[in-house]
């Protein structure tokens, strides 16, 4: 039987357990970004971890998608990439495996995702690391953020607290 949403999709953590994304959410809703190690964005994770410590006892969570399709930022193995997060950024919340967010292999969450429009109106291809999308506990695209766009920006913020009300 067929997925009906991006919750259904069947998707493993960073360290190789296989589940589906509402395995990973718990009903929750959350902030889906694409990570990498080696960006110049890469110091989001700290705005990310921080939205993660501010909001996990109101039911929110973030999850992590290492990419390595933008300039090869994401080289690392599954436990390299581990290592780095939680060693340079203290990140607590979930990473998943490496995946693809563009093309042909483009992962199913992400054929989902990619369909809802940004800020600027723009759906479609993800345009770098750390591009951001806050979805409901249903699995629902609330907004679009483009990489630029901080963790901690009042829209995102204002986002977030949309899907706990």
């Amino acid at each position: 039987m067929e997925p009906t949403t991006i919750l259904e999709q069947t998707i493993a953590r960073l360290d190789g357990t296989t589940g589906t994304l509402s395995d990973i959410t718990q009903g929750r809703p959350a902030l889906l970004v694409n990570v990498a190690s080696k960006c110049g964005l890469t110091p989001q994770y700290t705005a990310l971890e921080s939205l993660q410590r501010d909001y996990e006892s109101e039911g929110f969570t973030v999850i992590g998608f290492p990419c390595n399709q933008f300039a090869g930022q994401e080289p690392g193995t599954a436990e390299e990439i581990q290592e780095f997060c939680s060693a340079t950024y203290g990140v607590t919340f979930p990473l998943t495996e490496k995946i693809e967010v563009n093309g042909a292999d483009r992962h199913p969450i992400y054929r989902s995702l990619t369909e809802a429009a940004d800020q600027d109106g723009r759906s479609g291809d993800i345009q770098w690391n750390f591009e951001k999308f806050v979805i409901d506990a249903d699995g629902n695209v609330v907004q679009r953020f483009s990489p630029q766009v901080t963790p901690d920006d009042a829209q995102v913020l204002a986002a977030i607290r949309s899907t706990l009300e």
